[in-house]
């Protein structure tokens, strides 16, 4: 399980043209209504005056009467036409709402500003929005968005030189890699930016990154360090009197003491930070603060005490929209109600936690989809290594035989008819067995290639180079996704992980083949098929729904076999989708056959709602086999699925008992093959046998 401190520790660096002149002295000034009476270079005065005045009440946290005055200074620059510093105002304007939690408004000021700066060519405020908007979408849990924002603003800061806001976007990039738990690459990008913030004497910078490594040392179980980190980061925020950072390094302290269980000394640092959240009116880290003490509650047998905290937790979360945080909210309900023995409420947080958890599913599976990549690379060297060997063979032999021949005409002149007959006898035998050997590496060759590609795609990259992208009508997408796959995998070694994937992955590949069912490829713990292509078959709809109530049948009956053993054992969800799609080659290196289009990412909807131990289906899947007798479909509704909007689904099942325990009888038999390691799948294609077929 992910602790609540990851979520919310990581402020992105937020920065803006004010800093350069915030809290100098200000005189009393006076109202705007006396605009009219005065010259332009007053009215810019006393609108600087207004915003210094603002950024200082900002800094100290008091974010209502700095709001009051950033609104005063942008109306006198907005009516003296200074659009520069109407950008800096809109964009002060945003920082304000984004440290009240406040993200859709921060979002919509941020976007006026960066507006007027691109109208105006000021690539250094540009660069700086783009970063803060960054920083928006980051808390928001969109992290592709939020990396494409800090991207953008790394290429201008590089163009114009702007070292200090290259080390916050920096930082920030560190910080999405430390969300993905790529710890590596977030203190890669962490070290980067502290050398510049120690350059510059940025001890707020410093303050920030000593907080970020602290927590890369927490999650790695490195305590000592990463206390020695926070301890350190705390310090400047005292004596820079900064209320924003000296509660995100609060938050940071009650992770490191309630990871190493220390629940006491965490609640007395969540319990400062919530103290800070309220007196600068931070939503977010009061909803982070609340869940915080809940869960320690709860853990601390305050069963009562944890519900009232966390669900006052999750009630500010849902104002925000932050996704990760009504996720933790839910799960400290949950866990609070069972210890209750309030089954209904906590089922119905269980449920909730799941649902947002399935849209926290970030693509962890990039570093997978790269080892599949490099095995398959080693496959097509493999084949180019067997060639070159073969003609390096080849050519040595001629070589050989050329000095053979040599010297058989030197022996002719002694013995001529009995070395010519040598001769040739000794030609013969090496040709016939270098063609022996040639066709075997050939053969070789061509199971390794055919395990990669469709017969014939493959025929043709061989015979053109390259592969045709083709437009296929209707075609069936099946996906598998196993349920809870992270905690399952936890109470699993490394090497049992493997193997029990492995066990049904292989038996998945039985039954594509015998349903003949393209296998498109595998993600992780995700397994991808395809009915139709790459030739089309009018049977592919029914063919593809029996393979996949093969699967669960499958996974069902393995199931059963791992409680007995005492074995973590795997739930599955399933979903097809039929439709259009485009199926090809890409690339000239690493070559897989895949398929793209809007019926992909509709099948991948189908599987996430779906449920387990069941096949999912969308409306034109059944309408195509609605009238196939050996079916019953059960009308699931329509179901909002992320990114698709509405889709009507149903559960599809065999029509009748017999079938049925045809079906058990065939996970059965897949399962004792599975667990003897019958099942052959290195470079060539199984079918079961037909005592196990069903109709």
């Amino acid at each position: 399980m992910k602790k609540l401190w990851l979520y919310i520790v990581f402020l992105p660096f937020l920065v803006s043209e004010m800093e350069k002149k915030m809290y100098g002295e200000t005189k009393p000034v006076p109202g705007i209504a006396t605009l009219k009476n005065t010259t332009a270079v007053q009215n810019t005065a006393l609108a600087d005056s207004l915003f210094n005045l603002g950024a200082k009440h900002q800094g100290a946290g008091d974010f209502k009467q700095a709001l009051t005055l950033f609104e005063k200074s942008l109306g006198i620059y907005q009516a003296i036409g200074n659009e520069k510093k109407v950008g800096d105002c809109f964009g002060n304007v945003a920082v304000t709402h984004y440290y009240q939690g406040d993200y859709s408004t921060a979002l919509s000021f941020f976007e006026k500003s960066v507006a007027i700066y691109k109208k105006i060519n000021y690539s250094k405020g540009v660069s700086s929005i783009l970063n803060n908007m960054g920083g928006v979408y980051f808390y928001l849990g969109q992290y592709p968005k939020a990396l494409d924002l800090y991207k953008q603003a790394v290429t201008t800061q590089k163009a114009i030189g702007d070292e200090k806001n290259l080390a916050a976007t920096t930082q920030n990039i560190g910080s999405i890699y430390f969300r993905e738990q790529d710890y590596a690459n977030a203190m890669k990008y962490y070290d980067e930016s502290y050398f510049v913030y120690k350059k510059l004497k940025n001890e707020k910078g410093v303050a920030q990154i000593l907080n970020g490594i602290g927590l890369v040392y927490t999650k790695q179980g490195k305590y000592k360090k990463a206390f020695e980190n926070l301890n350190q980061s705390l310090k400047i925020a005292d004596k820079e009197e900064n209320k924003q950072l000296k509660m995100e390094v609060l938050s940071s302290l009650g992770g490191l003491f309630y990871e190493q269980s220390d629940f006491e000394k965490a609640l007395t640092y969540f319990n400062l930070c919530l103290k800070f959240s309220e007196e600068i009116g931070s939503s977010q880290y009061k909803s982070d603060s609340h869940i915080a003490i809940g869960k320690i509650m709860q853990k601390s047998g305050k069963d009562k005490e944890a519900v009232d905290k966390c669900r006052y937790g999750l009630e500010f979360a849902e104002k925000l929209g932050a996704v990760s945080l009504r996720r933790e909210g839910c799960e400290c309900l949950y866990n609070a109600y069972k210890s209750l023995g309030k089954t209904r409420l906590a089922l119905y947080y269980y449920e909730k936690a799941n649902v947002f958890e399935d849209s926290l599913k970030l693509e962890e599976t990039s570093n997978r989809i790269m080892n599949m990549e490099f095995q398959k690379q080693q496959l097509v060297d493999s084949i180019s290594y067997v060639q070159k060997e073969s003609v390096i063979q080849l050519r040595h032999k001629e070589e050989v035989a050329k000095r053979d021949k040599q010297r058989n005409i030197i022996i002719i002149t002694l013995c001529f008819i009995l070395l010519i007959a040598a001769g040739l006898w000794n030609r013969l035998n090496y040709v016939r067995k270098s063609r022996t050997v040639l066709q075997v590496e050939k053969d070789r060759s061509e199971a390794l290639l055919l395990n990669i590609l469709p017969q014939e795609i493959a025929e043709e990259l061989k015979e053109k180079g390259s592969v045709h992208a083709r437009d296929y009508d209707l075609v069936s997408i099946l996906f598998t996704d196993f349920k809870s796959f992270t905690q399952t995998a936890e109470k699993m070694s490394p090497q049992s992980l493997v193997e029990e994937i492995s066990v049904c992955f292989k038996a998945f590949d039985l039954i594509t083949e015998k349903y003949q069912i393209e296998k498109i490829k595998t993600i992780g713990d995700a397994y991808m098929a395809a009915g139709g292509i790459p030739n089309p078959d009018v049977n592919a709809p029914k063919n593809i729904v029996l393979a996949g109530l093969e699967m669960q049948a499958f996974m069902m009956a393995r199931a059963i076999e791992n409680r007995k053993a005492h074995r973590p054992s795997f739930e599955m969800r399933l979903g097809i989708h039929t439709g259009p799609i485009v199926a090809g080659v890409v690339g000239v290196k690493k070559f897989q056959y895949d398929v793209w289009g809007d019926t992909v990412n509709t099948a991948s909807r189908i599987e996430s709602n779906g449920m387990v131990e069941k096949v999912n289906v969308s409306e034109a899947l059944y309408q195509l086999l609605k009238g196939e007798a050996c079916f019953s479909f059960e009308y699931r509704g329509i179901i909002n699925a992320k990114g698709k909007g509405d889709i009507a689904m149903y559960f599809v099942e065999r029509n009748t008992s017999t079938q049925a325990d045809a079906r058990d009888r065939v996970a059965e038999l897949m399962l004792a093959k599975c667990l003897s390691g019958d099942l052959e799948m290195a470079g060539k294609r199984t079918t079961l046998p037909d005592d196990v077929r069903t109709s």
